[in-house]
């Protein structure tokens, strides 16, 4: 069995400008999924470790769809909680040459940030884990994913 590492944070959803077209000039955007646990999650799977992911994400075809962009990279995805309102979303508009990317957040009223301790059991989480990985914003976007954190 490989080593368990636990990561907890926010899955959003990426729109991202194709082609390095800027905002004003693109018709339509990309769609991934990312977030810094998130993708430390799949990038240890990928080293062969396995990576299981905490997080909440809205009951609907979306937080579905985020669910499943982390699965196929082999991620454990059971612990995600399901609820709130939505997911968060950023925009990306990827530079070329000396023009710089531009982010744009919307985060507002995500379901990570109405997260509640008693959604987890953190007993089944943390057994067998040998690491936990989270980041500063985590915490920082509300009072209830301090708390989680």
């Amino acid at each position: 069995m490989s080593k368990k590492v636990v990561t907890l944070g926010e899955i959003m959803l990426r729109l991202s400008t194709p082609d390095f077209k800027r905002f004003v000039q693109a018709d339509s955007f990309d769609v991934t999924y990312g977030g810094g646990e998130a993708n430390v999650a799949a990038a240890l799977c990928n080293y062969g470790l396995q990576g299981t992911f905490v997080t909440k994400v809205p009951d609907n075809p979306i937080g579905q769809s985020a669910i499943n962009h982390v699965r196929r990279y082999g991620v454990d995805t059971q612990f995600i909680a399901r609820g709130g309102k939505r997911l968060g979303i950023y925009f990306l508009e990827t530079g070329a040459s000396m023009r710089a990317s531009q982010v744009v957040y919307d985060r507002a009223d995500a379901s990570i940030a109405d997260v509640s301790v008693s959604e987890f059991d953190f007993d089944k989480i943390f057994d067998g884990a040998v690491w936990f990985h989270t980041t500063g914003i985590t915490p920082a976007l509300s009072d209830k994913a301090a708390e989680l954190t």
